[in-house]
């Protein structure tokens, strides 16, 4: 962390309970003399953990180490300490009906065409299709327009929450709106109790938008900020109920021990994260992947870019050791890999959290609560890729024999952003969203011309040992470029103690 922390602004934020508290303070006060270290107690499970002979404990501690000009967010004053309790945003809900009665067989006068203009605005409401009209055989009103229709994320055919002539007045009054999503358009709503909210005076209407939907906003969303206290006592915080049973919604039938609530990690990342939409959060231990579900939620809420980098071994339980063991089994098998914290719970919990579908290929059941409500199964609209660091023999990695293995390294460094180049370009280079590769010095002419065209670039990378060669074309390519010499032998690039690649 000493190493990766940014000096001018940044947070380190440690979780502990009180068995080894008073060590890592000690460590983290040696270790960054620096920082402004504070700690804060967290009450995350009300009934307690009962110990014999013991206080029940009910709380575990939060170490921040603050570094240059990093700050604790001020917060809305609502008798509660942090965010996710007391800023409620006005939360609009997907159209399409999960859980219960969701196939379109289960309701099909709820299955119809919402008709949309290239530009994205709704252009008139169809009416309900017989369950054995095919849909795509349904024509569109007029040319230029196209159908949302009730698709889950699993391809299958669901329904609408409301009727066509329902969803008509929705629209009408300003409570149905068409979003895009994932690539594609949402379609979402407000619920009756919404309505009431606003009837009442709690919901405060600001106006509308350019598409004629409600801006909304909570009447005591303006309350005076202040600066949260050392002790949080937020009922969102519940490791029982927003840890292990969330999990079990999320990959149903895997335990994991004490899995911490994602309202508290969500909360803690805000204080710091609110204003840096696209910050870098490193986990140095995943867990059951909790940091990066958090992060979803919080690039979610605000439209941010926020990468969450999370870090794991595959290491199986004590008692799963021993099963395994009984069975013959030893670490390298396939059987007993399956069984690891990686491949049993940190990546098919972030899958589920991504897809909104659970490890048994069923929409999770449940809302989101809290600062942001919404059906856990409409997912997230975000990237994910997963790696398994290696060990490579020299042989292997020399003179491009194994590109595809260090192509990851040369795609996150150059931003962890769109395409990524996996294989030797044929053509002797080739160009990504982010980052060019040239493999063949003599197609540099060619190769500088598509750069100077190409927007977006950040980082070019020329493969050769020549340094002349390599200064030749780095005088032809644009002056805002990071230009980078990738040896013929890429084990001189990446070595273990380096750093940044060279």
């Amino acid at each position: 962390a000493k190493q990766l922390l940014k000096p001018e602004d940044s947070v380190l934020i440690v979780t502990i309970d009180e068995k080894e508290y008073l060590r890592l303070g000690l460590l983290l006060d040696q270790t960054f003399p620096e920082a402004d270290l504070q700690m804060v107690t967290a009450l995350v499970n009300e009934h307690g953990v009962t110990r014999q002979h013991a206080f029940t404990r009910v709380d575990e501690y939060i170490y921040v180490c603050r570094f240059g000009s990093s700050q604790v967010a001020s917060v809305p004053s609502s008798g509660q300490p942090v965010l996710s309790g007391s800023t409620k945003r006005v939360s609009w809900h997907s159209l399409m009906r999960a859980g219960n009665n969701r196939r379109r067989k289960d309701r099909a006068n709820l299955f119809y065409p919402i008709w949309v203009t290239e530009s994205g605005e709704l252009h008139s409401i169809g009416s309900s299709i017989p369950l054995d009209v095919d849909r795509h055989s349904v024509p569109a009103p007029s040319s230029g327009v196209t159908a949302i229709w009730p698709i889950a994320t699993d391809g299958s055919e669901s329904n609408w929450q409301h009727a066509p002539q329902s969803l008509r007045k929705l629209f009408n009054d300003g409570m149905a709106r068409i979003r895009p999503y994932r690539g594609g358009l949402a379609v979402t709503y407000l619920k009756r109790g919404d309505k009431k909210k606003i009837e009442s005076g709690e919901i405060v209407v600001l106006g509308k938008d350019g598409s004629g939907a409600l801006d909304l906003e909570y009447a005591d969303s303006k309350n005076s900020a202040k600066r949260p206290r050392t002790l949080w006592t937020n009922p969102a915080h519940d490791a029982g109920k927003f840890g292990t049973s969330m999990l079990g919604a999320l990959i149903p039938g895997r335990h994991f021990p004490y899995p911490k609530s994602l309202y508290v990690v969500e909360d803690t990342l805000r204080l710091f994260m609110h204003d840096k939409p696209d910050a870098i959060i490193l986990d140095f231990f995943a867990g059951s992947g909790t940091t990066a579900h958090a992060v979803m939620r919080l690039n979610r809420q605000d439209g941010g870019n926020r990468q969450s980098i999370s870090v794991t071994n595959n290491a199986v339980s004590a008692d799963e050791r021993k099963t395994l063991r009984k069975s013959n089994l030893r670490p390298g098998d396939a059987d007993w890999e399956r069984e690891g914290i990686f491949e049993h719970i940190t990546k098919p919990r972030i899958e589920a959290a991504v897809t909104g579908i659970n490890v048994s290929g069923n929409p999770i059941e449940g809302d989101y609560e809290f600062t942001d409500e919404f059906a856990m199964s409409e997912g997230f609209a975000e990237n994910v890729e997963f790696f398994n660091l290696t060990y490579e023999s020299p042989v292997a990695i020399s003179h491009n024999l194994a590109f595809q293995r260090i192509a990851p390294l040369l795609w996150m460094r150059a931003g962890s952003v769109g395409k990524r180049i996996d294989t030797v370009p044929e053509k002797g280079w080739e160009l990504a969203d982010a980052y060019a590769v040239l493999t063949a010095l003599d197609r540099a002419a060619d190769f500088c011309e598509a750069v100077q065209q190409a927007p977006g670039l950040r980082v070019v990378y020329v493969v050769t040992e020549d340094q002349g060669l390599f200064q030749s074309v780095a005088s032809r390519l644009p002056g805002h470029l990071e230009v980078a010499q990738l040896q013929e032998s890429y084990l001189a690039n990446f070595r273990l103690g380096m750093g940044a690649s060279e």
